[in-house]
């Protein structure tokens, strides 16, 4: 898993997910994000370079695949992390995904055509994110944000908050609901808010996870949450 350098999150998220597994293990991997935003210096941070030395320290470690557990082509572009796939598999020889890549696999897979959207991200990123999706077709319209720009504090917002945010979105009634944000504590609260809203809940950590296993030829179907029924 390549990891921003300021989530607190996803590497504990992603371990006790895979608890269940004992023949898998997780390794992380970090390169410099500090916070989210248009700006010059914010876009900056995705640049390939220091993501390929994080990706090339953890193909030392012989991994059957990398991925980068992260969002930023919602708001760069999904282009950015199809070429981003390529430059790690080109530099490594390793299978590659990502959060959001994987997100949109199961999108097209399952039909979905609104989708509901849960970020913490301010104004201008969540209006991008809306925008990318609107170009494959999936509308946005349900939709809530929390206008938080550092990264590090995206996981000071409390799981009673993520609920509410989901249930929420959940009340328009989309086809499935995106969590958006690998520094959420969401992915452990997303199989009690499946049954209790019936729709499906796709968390960005939770995505990365799933992709990487299906990658690496693994079972799946032990961690709960319907998108690893799929």
């Amino acid at each position: 898993m390549l990891t921003p350098s300021s989530n607190t999150t996803l590497e504990p998220v992603t371990t006790a997910m895979l608890s269940g597994l004992p023949h898998v293990s997780v390794h992380f991997s970090r390169f410099r994000v500090t916070e989210i935003a248009l700006t010059e210096d914010a876009l900056a941070q995705f640049d390939d370079r220091p993501i390929l030395q994080a990706a090339e320290l953890l193909a030392h470690a012989k991994v059957d695949t990398i991925a980068w557990n992260g969002t930023s082509s919602g708001w760069l572009g999904f282009d950015t992390d199809q070429r981003l796939c390529e430059r790690i598999q080109s530099a490594t020889g390793i299978k590659a995904c990502t959060s959001i890549l994987a997100l949109n696999e199961v999108l097209a897979a399952t039909g979905v055509r609104r989708l509901g959207l849960v970020t913490p991200y301010i104004d201008a990123v969540q209006q991008r994110i809306v925008a990318n999706y609107a170009g494959l077709g999936i509308t946005c319209d349900a939709e809530r944000h929390l206008g938080i720009q550092d990264n590090f504090a995206f996981a000071e917002v409390t799981q009673p908050t993520l609920a509410a945010m989901i249930r929420d979105v959940a009340a328009q009634k989309p086809d499935a609901i995106g969590v958006l944000c690998t520094n959420l504590r969401a992915a452990p609260l997303v199989a009690a808010l499946e049954a209790e809203t019936g729709i499906p809940i796709y968390d960005s950590i939770a995505t990365a996870v799933w992709k990487s296993l299906q990658l690496a030829g693994t079972a799946r179907s032990e961690i709960p949450g319907h998108l690893f029924s799929l």
